[in-house]
């Protein structure tokens, strides 16, 4: 099984980029994880969020192969506890499909992102910035790992 993380920007801080390592290096090999940047789409003072979100969409269905399964993240999607994720998780391993979990930008997903979506998760109603999702996704990702191996990691 392998999940793509496909989100919008580039360049993210090095702590990003550090946590992201990390936990890359602790995932397990059936669980592969890949990430794939799509560039932020420009925006001027005369430019609607909303064509910048469409221009984004675009670049994220582009990547995305037609037979994999599409998890949006998206603050009106579905909220999932930790063991939740797991089970989710064992779910997703069992099936032997690919999956993409797809970050928007400062102005979320595209509706054709959104159509795309086999799921939809909410990590919060909270907002987060676009880096910290990275992290928190991919720590989640392997915290749910972990239970489903029952390794110590996770305390519940």
């Amino acid at each position: 099984m392998r999940i793509s993380v496909v989100a919008v920007g580039t360049r993210m801080p090095a702590w990003v980029t550090h946590g992201i390592d990390e936990y890359s290096k602790r995932m397990p090999r059936e669980l592969k994880l890949l990430w794939r940047e799509i560039p932020l789409a420009r925006r001027a003072k005369d430019t609607a969020g909303d064509q910048a979100c469409a221009a984004e969409g675009d670049q994220i269905l582009k990547v995305i192969p037609p037979a994999e399964r599409v998890i949006a993240l998206d603050v009106g999607g579905k909220r999932m506890s930790t063991a939740q994720l797991a089970e989710q998780l064992t779910v997703w391993q069992r099936s032997g499909d690919n999956y993409s979990v797809v970050i928007g930008g400062p102005d979320g997903l595209s509706s054709s992102c959104l159509a795309r979506a086999d799921q939809c998760w909410s990590l919060s109603d909270l907002t987060l910035p676009h880096p910290l999702v990275r992290v928190l996704l991919i720590e989640q990702l392997y915290r749910a790992w972990t239970i489903t191996v029952n390794h110590p990691y996770h305390r519940a």
